[in-house]
């Protein structure tokens, strides 16, 4: 089992088999479901906008359409194609497209992402002779709620097909571990943490007063936010009750909710009038400047209660300076480090304590905590560090 950065992929790939000559760059087609704003559309956006064009050559294919970041691909100069595919079926027609387009790029690998595209390209890869595909993991466990009927079945084929790929890549030690667990048995594993580009994230002052201005909250009161589109596996009825804890104890500190769905759900309004938080948090919609966001927080909060692979919003929270209070799920607790305070899922009570301990630091140690949480993304998740192992594995596997 390989679970190093850079593999050395062996055994016998699927398809043709050719091998690229060193003086040109590995051809490498992305296959994803689909293009709207998450984790791992947003990484893939970000891997390919940092990627050595020498080293690699790319281009992108969405099983859907191009949604919300195809412009950013676009910019890139990355070419992108789409297929068609209806949200959530897999039917011969669109497959027959993806065949005809993998034969007209001629990749040497195929990286595909999140499990509709680890079907599809495995099928569509096959037919047409890619010399070498791999899946890309971007979760850990997932609750069967989560996933319809069909999603359910597709996870179990896909279990059993793991074998044919010839890598199996994984953001995640916990999506590994979780993947293993249902019956995945690649012929290889690489475990490749998802990189935060530290020249967007970063501390930015007037960002914050901007975003502090905006939703009317003064620079000394304390804000504390949760970025995170509205599921339950994001668990923010946890956060909720560990703030209304808060606001009873302290009138200084402000909260925030930012994510898909968040400011016009129903339930999540009641929840709020229930617990008294009408004046002490602020519901808001996805932004598409998340950096400023967390730029302005003093504490970020990630009460995932299952579900997480590599948290990216972990990550660029502390690249923004911003010390965490996450929840013991996924590879949280290892993205934080002593830089901040892990506790386990659905605790309020452990919660709102880790809070009031970041929030009761005095300038000194809150100081040390930020430098902390950004040197350490810097030196561990670094884009180029995350980068040059995607570009090693690409090599590996082309050639």
């Amino acid at each position: 089992m390989v679970t190093g950065a850079t593999p050395r992929v062996q055994g016998a790939p699927v398809g043709s088999g050719s091998v690229v000559p060193a003086s040109r760059p590995a051809r490498v087609t992305h296959l994803i479901t689909g293009l709207d704003i998450g984790g791992a559309e947003t990484m893939l956006v970000r891997l390919l906008a940092a990627t050595d064009r020498s080293h690699v050559d790319s281009s992108v294919i969405s099983l859907t359409s191009g949604g919300a970041l195809g412009a950013e691909l676009s910019k890139l100069g990355i070419p992108l194609f789409t297929v068609g595919m209806k949200s959530g079926s897999l039917h011969a027609a669109a497959v027959a497209r993806l065949i005809a387009r993998l034969r007209e790029i001629r990749p040497d690998v195929l990286q595909t992402w999140l499990y509709h595209a680890d079907l599809a390209g495995l099928i569509a890869g096959t037919l047409a002779r890619v010399p070498r595909i791999a899946w890309n993991i971007r979760c850990s466990h997932l609750e069967p709620s989560d996933l319809p009927r069909f999603g359910q079945t597709l996870l179990r084929v896909l279990a059993v097909l793991s074998r044919f790929p010839a890598i199996v890549v994984c953001n995640s030690r916990a999506g590994q571990l979780a993947h293993a667990r249902i019956g995945y048995r690649p012929r290889a594993w690489s475990v490749i943490p998802n990189g935060v580009d530290t020249n967007i994230f970063r501390p930015d002052a007037t960002a914050a007063c901007a975003f502090r201005e905006e939703i009317g909250v003064p620079r000394d009161v304390r804000l504390v936010g949760m970025l995170a589109r509205l599921h339950p596996m994001k668990d923010y009825p946890t956060f909720f009750k560990a703030a209304a804890h808060i606001a009873a104890a302290r009138q200084d500190v402000h909260f925030v909710a930012v994510g898909r769905g968040v400011s016009g759900d129903a339930a999540l309004n009641d929840l709020v009038g229930e617990l008294g938080l009408q004046s002490r948090i602020t519901l808001i919609e996805e932004r598409r400047d998340p950096q400023h966001v967390l730029a302005a927080l003093d504490i970020a909060v990630l009460s995932s209660r299952y579900g997480e692979g590599f948290p990216n919003v972990i990550a660029e929270a502390m690249a923004c300076s911003t010390p965490c209070v996450v929840t013991d799920v996924g590879d949280s607790a290892t993205i934080v480090g002593d830089t901040g305070i892990v506790v386990p899922p659905m605790d309020s009570a452990g919660m709102t304590a880790g809070i009031l301990r970041l929030v009761e630091m005095s300038p000194v140690e809150r100081k040390a905590i930020k430098i902390a949480a950004r040197s350490r993304i810097i030196t561990e998740y670094g884009i180029s560090r995350s980068v040059a192992r995607y570009e090693q594995l690409y090599l590996d596997l082309a050639r």
